[in-house]
């Protein structure tokens, strides 16, 4: 059955935040008196929420991870540059438009906060090719937590069979699973990282964003 539904995972899927969010872990970590991560080192430590970031992050910097107004502090940083060095992957934008064009419902499902969520879709101009956006902050839970691509299904009145989360990440791969939906992984995602025998073979696959309305 065609997808009819196509739900996308935000970082490392449709935008390349990885700047952005390592600047922001890093003032907070020297403002606790931590020496600041790499980049590359802050990047394996997204996908399950900005809690969950920041606790990782100053444990391994050496600091308190439930230090007072840790994950408070973190978000101010961030909101003041979401989109200072954070684009949409080359090709995002074209192939989206194109997805749509075919008669496509798109929607968004991420474990980052509603609000940032937003407000990056709004500024890169991705927001009105969206149907519905979900944040990890919202009563649906997190992902893997199937509640929030369930709701999405719902909401458009799609099916399961119908739906495809694209995303980058095995967090993906699993609430795809839980949600009985279809599940197309980018390769070209900093959160792309499996272990062997992850793989059952009915994924999808894309090394590149200009590859999705083909595979899709």
């Amino acid at each position: 059955m065609p997808h009819s539904l196509i739900v996308f995972d935000l970082d490392g899927t449709l935008i390349d935040s990885r700047r952005d969010l390592a600047d922001a872990t890093n003032e907070l970590i020297v403002e606790l008196g931590g020496a600041p991560l790499g980049v590359d080192a802050v990047t394996e430590m997204v996908g399950e929420g900005a809690a969950v970031l920041v606790r990782r992050a100053l444990t391994a910097a050496g600091l308190d991870p439930a230090a007072p107004r840790a994950l408070e502090r973190f978000l101010a940083h961030y909101d003041v540059r979401l989109t200072r060095h954070t684009r949409p992957y080359a090709g995002i934008p074209e192939a989206l438009t194109a997805l749509r064009a075919t008669g496509r419902t798109l929607a968004v499902l991420t474990n980052k906060p509603q609000h940032a969520t937003e407000r990056i879709l709004d500024r890169l101009h991705l927001a009105p090719l969206m149907s519905q956006v979900i944040g990890g902050d919202t009563e649906a839970g997190r992902k893997p937590d199937p509640r929030g691509l369930r709701r999405i299904i719902d909401v458009a009145g799609g099916a399961p069979e119908s739906t495809v989360l694209v995303g980058d990440s095995p967090i993906d791969l699993e609430t795809a699973r839980r949600a009985a939906a279809g599940i197309c992984l980018a390769r070209y995602g900093f959160g792309y990282r499996f272990a062997d025998g992850a793989f059952r073979g009915d994924e999808l696959f894309v090394d590149d964003p200009r590859e999705l309305a083909a595979v899709l």
